[in-house]
C-alpha cells in the first residue's frame, strides 16, 4: 500500500449479506496479518450494521489466533443491543471456520455533556524537526540491521516520526514511553467520521509495545523474543481530520510473567485528544 486511498479500499469489506462480511489482507512486514488490520476491517464491519447518527465511541477485543494473509478473513456481526442512545455490536472474525479475533463495539448518538482532555507535551519534539522512517533508510541504511531496514523499508500509506530514535547498534534501556509523529500519505479524499475511525483503529496497533519494550532495550531485540498482541481496547472523543500530523503518545505501566501492558492518548497537532487506547501484548524472551 502506498497512500490513504489504498488503504480505505483494504478497510471496506465485501458484503456477503445476513451481517457477514468478508476482507483480503496485506502485509507490513510480518509473516502474519497485522492485528490493526484486523480491528480496522472489524470496526468496518460493525459500523455497516448501525444507523447513520451513532457513532463508535468504544471497542474492546482480543486476538485469539494469528491470522493467515493468504486467504480471506470472515467477519460476522450479531446485534447485541439497539437502545435509546447506545447500540452494541459483538464482531467475529473467523478463517477456516476458526474464530481467529473478537470484537465488542458500543455506538452512540450524539450529546452534548461536561468537557475536559489530557493536555498535549508543549515541549515535545515537532514532526518538522523529526526524520520519518523512509528519512532514516535513505541516511542510515547501511548501517541499519537487516531486519530492521526491511521493515522500514516497507511501502506504507503511513509516514512515522518518532520523538526519540534508539541507535540499534548501542541500545540502551529508556523510559516505558513511545512518542511518534503520524501522518497519512496522498491525496486525502473527503471523509466521513466512520472512515476516520476505521483508518485511526488500523494505525493504532502500529508502535504500541515499544512502550513496555523500552526499559529492557539492552536485552530485547527481534532476534531474541516473542511478540503478539493479545487484546486491544480504544475510546473515541472527538473529530478530526488527517489534513495534518497526529501524535501517538504511549506509556507501559507495567511488564510482568512475559506480559506488558501499554495505554496512551491519539492526539492533533494542535493538541486535541481524539482518542484513547490501551493493549496487553506478549513479550515473551525466547529460551537460550
Amino acid at each position: 500500500m502506498k497512500n490513504c486511498k489504498e488503504l480505505i479500499a483494504l478497510l471496506n469489506l465485501k458484503d456477503l449479506k445476513n451481517h457477514n462480511f468478508a476482507g483480503n489482507s496485506i502485509t507490513i512486514g510480518s509473516p502474519i496479518v497485522f492485528g490493526g488490520q484486523v480491528l480496522a476491517q472489524a470496526v468496518n464491519a460493525a459500523y455497516r450494521t448501525i444507523p447513520k447518527n451513532r457513532f463508535l465511541h468504544s471497542f474492546h477485543s482480543y486476538f485469539l489466533e494469528t491470522g493467515d494473509l493468504t486467504i480471506p478473513i470472515n467477519y460476522h456481526v450479531a446485534e447485541m443491543r439497539n437502545g435509546g442512545s447506545f447500540s452494541t455490536r459483538r464482531v467475529t472474525a473467523s478463517q477456516n471456520n476458526k474464530t481467529i479475533f473478537i470484537l465488542a463495539a458500543s455506538f452512540h448518538k450524539k450529546e452534548e455533556g461536561f468537557e475536559h482532555q489530557s493536555a498535549l507535551n508543549p515541549n515535545i519534539k515537532q514532526p518538522e524537526d523529526l526524520l520519518s522512517w523512509e528519512d532514516m533508510v535513505d541516511q542510515f541504511g547501511d548501517f541499519l540491521p537487516k531486519s530492521i531496514k526491511s521493515f522500514l523499508s516497507i511501502e506504507r500509506p503511513i509516514d512515522f516520526k518518532p520523538v526519540h530514535v534508539p541507535n540499534p547498534l548501542e541500545p540502551e534501556n529508556r523510559e516505558p514511553k513511545e512518542e511518534i509523529w503520524f501522518k497519512l500519505k496522498g491525496d486525502l479524499p473527503k471523509m466521513e467520521i466512520q472512515v476516520k475511525h476505521q483508518i485511526l483503529t488500523y494505525i493504532s496497533d502500529y508502535n504500541v509495545l515499544n512502550a513496555a519494550f523500552n526499559p529492557n532495550a539492552k536485552e530485547y531485540n527481534f532476534g531474541n523474543s516473542m511478540t503478539a498482541s493479545l487484546d486491544h481496547s480504544m475510546w473515541f472523543f472527538r473529530d478530526f481530520d488527517f489534513d495534518d500530523w497526529m501524535l501517538f503518545s504511549a506509556e507501559s505501566p507495567n511488564a510482568y510473567g512475559a506480559r506488558g501492558l501499554v495505554k496512551g492518548n491519539i492526539f492533533t497537532k494542535d493538541g486535541t485528544l481524539v482518542a484513547s487506547f490501551a493493549q496487553e501484548g506478549l513479550i515473551r524472551p525466547k529460551n537460550k
